[in-house]
């Protein structure tokens, strides 16, 4: 089935909507990363089906011991890939704005909660800092044998593209999604690609050494 995008605009950031349908996850969505979903669960399927009959947007929350994360990310639903005969669906959804939870709500099956949206603070990127995050995040691509392409890339939130691309450790990512600076989240982004790289060159050339006739030489 394909879906025609057609979803309302949440309000600015900074400005509050109530009731955002919450979707739990062992995962951490981003600005501009697309996430695909099997909606299988009865009250995803009802929460999902709403979105689409509203064309609205529902939170992707990271699901933690504790419950769930204070920061999350809206989803947008760019397009259902394949219905099932049972009301499963297939579909990609695609992150926008950041969100904090204010209060939950547990009248429906599924959560729901008033949320406040975050907006960036103001203020320029370091060129160098930004220069290394993305050199540094061409070089892993390049070692797992992918091409870097940033043409989609925002340059206001770079940085969320470059980790949205890459199997991060989810902590990291969190912490991404919470900073609210650009140049703050490049930094720690070059920081962190730059402790993971050696572990990566060294997988690397252990791969190189045992190719060929199977063993290492």
């Amino acid at each position: 089935m394909a879906y025609n995008r057609k979803t309302r605009p949440l309000p600015p950031e900074g400005h509050s909507l109530p009731l955002l349908p919450l979707f739990p996850l062992d995962v951490v969505l981003l600005p501009g990363t697309p996430l695909p979903l099997h909606i299988f669960e009865p009250r995803y399927k009802e929460m999902i089906g709403e979105c689409l009959a509203n064309e609205t947007q529902f939170g992707v929350v990271r699901a933690v011991e504790q419950g769930i994360s204070e920061i999350g990310c809206a989803a947008e639903i760019i397009t259902v890939t394949k219905q099932y005969p049972d009301g499963r669906l297939d579909l990609v959804a695609e992150g926008r704005s950041r969100f904090e939870v204010v209060t939950l709500n547990r009248e429906r099956s599924f959560l729901r909660a008033d949320v406040l949206f975050i907006p960036d603070e103001a203020g320029a990127t370091d060129a160098a800092e930004s220069a290394r995050a993305v050199e540094l995040h061409r070089e892993i691509l390049s070692l797992a044998g992918a091409v870097q392409d940033l043409s989609a890339a925002d340059v206001g939130s770079l940085s969320f593209h470059l980790a949205g691309s890459l199997p991060l450790d989810l902590d990291f990512k969190q912490q991404l999604l919470a900073t609210r600076s650009e140049s703050q989240r490049m930094q720690a982004l070059a920081k962190y690609l730059e402790s993971i790289m050696p572990n990566l060159r060294r997988a690397a050339r252990a791969r190189e050494k045992s190719g060929g006739n199977g063993h290492i030489h």
